[in-house]
């Protein structure tokens, strides 16, 4: 999310928004809840950089208002703009972002993202730069926090997968493997998973030995079911094999 633009005429202070990292359902319910409470109860400016940190590095904004940020609930993604640009790595990055809310006299950032988007967040802190962190994930990767938002549709949307899975693996007796996010954490996998009656979960932090699955299914096969459902976490690892971190795109 974006920041507020000081303006002189008003009594409140200045803040600026951005969302970093994949898109999530809430994210503009978070724009337009930061906009509303800032402008209609303190008296704020509220602006908004584009693209998650590149914004603020580049000083690519938009002024964020009421009357602008309506209707904008049942939207997925982010009026903002998104990306994975991290300061830390940029040449003069933490320069740049300190320039940028010096220049628009910006109080406070509001940065609203997952582990690398809070990450950033957490070290510009430490910069002396002011933030407070919105966490955004739907991996629910995150402490401080029952359920990150995203998480809930994550593990909803993948449910429906599971359950259209079972017609297609029940009608052709096969064992069909279902790969969900999840790099460190295996929330979603373990959800959907369950709420969708899989018969086999793999999930990072436990690392699984695949003979052990396998004999697991035949099982369920010998005793005379027809099909089996395998959820994955993309992270999940074989017990004996070393960990290879995927990129994201």
């Amino acid at each position: 999310m974006a920041e507020s633009l000081r303006d002189p005429r008003r009594r409140g202070g200045s803040h600026r928004h951005l969302d970093g990292g994949g898109d999530c359902p809430g994210l503009n319910a978070v724009i337009r809840a930061v906009v509303r409470k800032g402008v209609n109860r303190y008296g704020h400016a509220i602006v908004g950089y584009t693209n998650g940190w590149r914004g603020v590095l580049d000083n690519q904004r938009r002024n964020l208002t009421p009357d602008n940020t309506s209707g904008i609930l049942h939207r997925g993604g982010t009026i903002l703009g998104s990306s994975r640009t991290n300061p830390f790595k940029e040449e003069r990055g933490v320069e740049r972002v300190k320039e940028t809310l010096a220049k628009e006299r910006i109080e406070c950032l509001i940065a609203v993202g997952g582990e690398d988007t809070l990450g950033v967040a957490d070290k510009l802190s430490s910069e002396d730069v002011p933030v407070v962190g919105v966490p955004k994930t739907i991996d629910n990767d995150l402490s401080a926090t029952d359920f990150t938002f995203g998480f809930n549709t994550a593990v909803q949307i993948c449910t429906d997968a599971i359950d259209r899975l079972h017609s297609t693996a029940e009608s052709h007796h096969r064992v069909i493997v279902l790969e969900v996010m999840g790099r460190h954490a295996g929330w979603i996998a373990t959800y959907a998973g369950i709420a969708g009656g899989a018969d086999a979960i793999l999930v990072p932090e436990r690392p699984f030995d695949i003979e052990q699955v396998c004999e697991h299914l035949r099982h369920r096969h010998q005793a005379g079911r027809t099909f089996s459902i395998v959820v994955v976490a993309e992270g999940a690892t074989p017990a004996r094999g070393p960990r290879q971190p995927r990129p994201r795109s």
